[in-house]
């Protein structure tokens, strides 16, 4: 029972820290919005959420796999995890597999990617789920609490 209630925490805990990322991430785009040559970016938010629990089957249990931070460099041309400083996905000590490069809806002269509307609606729609994930968070707590106070 209390591996359950701590696994449900944790995969709670570590949407939110994704959710942050991406928040940071649309925000950064939101910022450049009027740099000439910047290109947007965007996370693969399932993917970097599969990396981040150690990829769980559909029905909850381990598949086999490892986490991303357990990949190795097989080839001269890889960036190590946490590589160089400058590298998309150094700061958090995340692979680049969950960042991608947003594709540009129009073009632009001055070669900026970043789409306003889309980043927009990707703020809002991050926003509203970084909330919910939020209340899960409570409501597990405020469930565990009850449940040891016996009310």
């Amino acid at each position: 029972m209390l591996n359950r209630l701590t696994d449900t925490l944790d995969f709670q805990a570590r949407a939110l820290s994704l959710r942050s990322e991406r928040q940071r991430l649309i925000a950064s785009n939101i910022a450049n919005a009027d740099t000439p040559g910047y290109v947007a970016r965007e996370m693969n938010f399932a993917q970097a959420l599969r990396d981040a629990t150690g990829a769980t089957g559909s029905n909850g249990s381990n598949i086999g796999m490892q986490p991303a931070t357990a990949l190795l460099t097989s080839q001269p041309g890889h960036i190590a995890i946490g590589g160089a400083s400058g590298a998309p996905g150094a700061s958090s000590g995340r692979s680049d597999s969950t960042l991608l490069y947003a594709a540009p809806s129009q073009t632009n002269l001055d070669r900026n990617t970043v789409d306003m509307d889309r980043e927009r609606a990707s703020f809002a729609d991050n926003t509203v789920k970084y909330e919910a994930t939020l209340r899960f968070i409570g409501a597990n707590v405020r469930t565990t609490l009850s449940a040891i106070t016996g009310q």
